[in-house]
């Protein structure tokens, strides 16, 4: 082999330069979500969330039907308020189970139990044992969603995480809009029994894409040379106590009558030392920085979970709605969902980012006062798409804002521990609302609702209004109280 020419190797010389400062270059431009290095974590998790987004969006549209078959519409909203108590436990052993030996484990434990609880549900012959389903599932989606904040934690940098969390509600704009429609073709044409039993087949995908990825860029423990903690014991009977405590409560709002107050009082007693234990100290009077970011996460979530969840029942059984259209009307609010955690994600409103949570608290609050309007024959049906569009995209914005200030303020080895106390915040606000909301519904009447819409498909007249109305116009105020709180989220 002869030697290069002089010529040649210069030109030789400048190429590899051009080479070595291409790859500087390359090196130097930073990566997002869907670059080389974390392409397949970030599909993987967002299908995870895509499952649970279609599961409620799904499950959502057959439960009124659900419900009703099963003579179970006084028990309607513990079918909801079930799922969030139970999770409320999970997401307690979640966060000690990953701070610990990493996310991958409950992650992988919270999707099995989350197919085994549809499962039940769907097989179910009572109400009773279909909420008990949901219980199961609860355990399962606790598990889950304090473990993809740990992945979130460890595997973004932290100018990423906006990014990821806007993944995330991006994740639910398909099963805001396909969900209803396949499930209320199912429940209409084979039975809304399919609907629960048919949803775990989805689980197998999320499986296969996302633990791989985890176990690579997020397994382990947070600190590998340091050694592995045991479980704090008294965090977990403070979670029991609270999930007990918060079930008591939805009994004894469920039952009404003098005898439901033994088992009020002792919802209360195990639920305040357990609240004041496991969530940021300061919380409860909305001091600055995370003790407001995550009570601010479960005024915002209790107020329109608990109003959401009685809009397909009240479309169904007021308006004469099939279940599809029901379901549909909630669509819009998959994509300005998305919109309003795409928003907040955008660099140069990071600075507005507290007055952005305070206006998407009000938006809110008007999307849930304007929703009962329909109980007035000559308000269109629309109204509720629109309206609900319009709180969703506020709900976008104050949702993912809760999880990037988290994970901000929260130190590496904190991150599960922090993210189990703003889910309990989300799940205990969702459990008691809807308990209160279910109250409130049934004393007005709610229980009759399922009779009177039987009533209407034949041809007789009748509603309930007054049990929706005082469902949804107090959840305005709840939310309007999160508007407040929005205000105090930076630190001093």
């Amino acid at each position: 082999m002869t030697a290069l020419e002089p010529r040649d190797a210069e030109v030789s010389a400048r190429t590899d330069d051009t080479d070595d400062l291409h790859e500087t270059v390359v090196a130097a431009v930073p990566e997002g979500v869907l670059g080389r290095t974390y392409r397949a974590l970030s599909i993987g998790i967002v299908s995870v969330v895509f499952l649970i987004a279609f599961e409620a969006t799904a499950v959502g549209t057959a439960m009124p039907v659900a419900a009703r078959e099963l003579h179970g519409i006084p028990l309607y909203a513990f079918a909801f308020s079930a799922y969030f108590t139970t999770s409320l436990f999970a997401m307690v052993l979640s966060g000690q189970w990953a701070d610990r030996r990493g996310p991958l484990g409950p992650l992988a434990a919270g999707i099995t139990a989350f197919g085994v609880g549809l499962l039940l549900s769907g097989t179910a012959g009572t109400m009773w044992m279909f909420i008990a389903g949901r219980a199961v599932q609860g355990l399962g989606g606790g598990l889950v969603i304090v473990a993809l904040y740990v992945v979130v934690s460890r595997a973004y940098p932290e100018r990423l995480r906006p990014a990821i969390m806007a993944g995330f509600a991006a994740s639910w704009v398909i099963p805001s809009v396909v969900g209803p429609l396949a499930s209320g073709s199912v429940t209409e044409h084979l039975g809304w029994r399919w609907v629960f039993v048919g949803i775990p087949v989805l689980v197998v995908f999320p499986l296969a894409l996302a633990l791989p990825a985890i176990r690579r860029m997020a397994s382990g423990s947070a600190d590998p040379a340091a050694p592995v903690e045991p479980f704090d014991r008294r965090r977990i009977v403070l979670a029991l106590a609270i999930s007990l405590g918060a079930g008591l409560l939805q009994y004894a709002g469920q039952e009404r009558n003098w005898f439901s107050l033994l088992p009020a009082a002792a919802g209360i007693a195990l639920l305040v030392p357990a609240v004041r234990g496991l969530l940021p100290p300061g919380t409860g009077r909305a001091a600055r920085g995370l003790p407001s970011v995550v009570l601010l996460r479960g005024v915002a979530a209790g107020s329109f979970i608990a109003a959401e969840s009685f809009v397909p029942l009240m479309l169904v059984t007021q308006r004469g709605l099939s279940p599809t259209m029901a379901g549909l009307s909630l669509a819009a609010g998959g994509a300005t969902w998305a919109l309003g955690s795409f928003l907040q994600s955008r660099p140069r409103l990071e600075p507005h980012r507290e007055r952005l949570m305070v206006g998407g608290m009000v938006l809110v609050a008007l999307a849930i006062a304007a929703a009962p309007t329909v109980l007035i024959d000559g308000v269109p049906v629309w109204t509720v798409a629109a309206a609900w569009a319009v709180g969703c995209l506020g709900m976008g914005a104050v949702i993912a804002s809760t999880s990037v200030l988290l994970l901000k303020l929260s130190a590496p080895q904190e991150a599960g521990a922090n993210s189990a106390a703003l889910q309990i915040s989300d799940g205990l606000s969702n459990a008691l609302l809807l308990a209160a909301g279910g109250a409130a519904f049934g004393a007005l009447g709610g229980g009759a609702v399922g009779a009177v819409h039987e009533a209407v498909e034949a041809g007789a007249s009748g509603s309930h209004p007054g049990a929706f109305a005082v469902v949804f116009l107090p959840m305005a105020g709840v939310a309007l109280v999160g508007a407040w709180v929005a205000t105090r989220v930076r630190e001093p």
